[in-house]
């Protein structure tokens, strides 16, 4: 089996299942490598420097986080089918993005409640775990109350559905990235929060669409352990700016750093841990961090630029 694509997730992770649902409908095979749902990630860290939210695909020694560069990565791996049909390309990114932010933050405040607790989590101690390690994550974010969040989740599943009414998929007859950007929050509700799935179920056409989106799969995977992607990673050098996954090369400085400077990049809100390294790239879509660790070797560490911020590091 090629274990090039190596996705390091955990199984009740809904932006997991995003791209695990993309590796599926691109059949494309993968590597899982379970990761923790909360910290310590010793093992994570040792290959994002800091960055810890699930999930990252590693290819070698190349690193790749948030799955928003993630899909761009496995359209790169196999353009067909295409997450990204070229009349939908501008509106279908603009409603993913919404999806993994607006959408995706009313469904899982909606979602985890103290009457769903017992079906999302095995115990109480798992839960308070979970609770008190989101809300570090959160620093820089306010707070959806859960009677808002409700209302707005209510009105965006109706407005889904009316999409899904109209087509098998959200915006024709095959799924493109809003699909599955959409998808991911809703199966949170409805599988790993049975107790709190009837708000799905006045939108049958919704419910029928995620049928739908469920039968894709997750393609061909084999499980592999963390030590064993740290050794790969180890084992080879990170692919050199416009030999990798990634499209685009061209520097373009919006920030007035040079390549070759100390920085450090950071999610702008939703986990605030920073990578450090030596900036390798800045190019219109993604930055990417040249670290070594003492497990992984020297590691490049790629982001995209939207939703990430990028400063010179102190020790600068």
């Amino acid at each position: 089996m090629d274990a090039g694509l190596i996705l390091h997730h955990y199984p009740e992770s809904p932006f997991s299942e995003k791209v695990r649902l993309i590796l599926g409908y691109k059949q494309l095979p993968w590597s899982s490598v379970r990761v923790p749902p909360v910290q310590p990630k010793p093992d994570v860290v040792a290959l994002t420097g800091g960055y810890r939210r699930t999930p990252f695909l590693q290819v070698g020694a190349d690193v790749y986080c948030d799955t928003a560069l993630i899909a761009d990565v496995l359209e790169h791996v196999k353009p067909e089918p295409t997450l990204y049909p070229p009349h939908l390309k501008g509106v279908a990114r603009v409603f993913s993005q919404w999806a993994d932010s607006t959408l995706f933050w009313a469904a899982m405040t909606y979602s985890i409640q103290p009457k769903s607790g017992g079906t999302v989590f095995s115990d109480e101690a798992q839960a308070q775990a979970f609770i008190a390690d989101r809300k570090a994550m959160r620093t820089n974010m306010t707070q959806l109350r859960v009677g808002d969040a409700t209302s707005a989740y209510r009105s965006y599943l109706r407005r889904i559905a009316n999409m899904a009414d109209e087509h098998d998929f959200l915006f024709g007859a095959e799924p493109c990235i809003a699909d599955f950007a959409a998808y991911h929050p809703l199966w949170f509700t409805r599988v790993r929060a049975p107790a709190m799935a009837g708000i799905l179920q006045p939108t049958p056409s919704l419910l029928e669409w995620m049928q739908r989106m469920d039968a894709l799969g997750h393609g061909l995977h084999e499980r592999m352990s963390a030590a064993e992607a740290i050794e790969m990673a180890a084992k080879v050098e990170p692919k050199p700016p416009g030999q990798n996954l990634l499209v685009d090369s061209a520097f373009q400085d919006d920030h007035g750093i040079p390549l070759g400077t100390r920085v450090t990049i950071a999610a702008e809100a939703f986990g605030p841990e920073a990578t450090e390294g030596e900036l390798m790239a800045a190019t219109r879509t993604h930055y990417t961090l040249r670290r070594t660790d003492p497990r992984a070797g020297a590691v490049h560490v790629h982001f995209p630029r939207i939703g990430y911020v990028l400063r010179k590091a102190e020790s600068a």
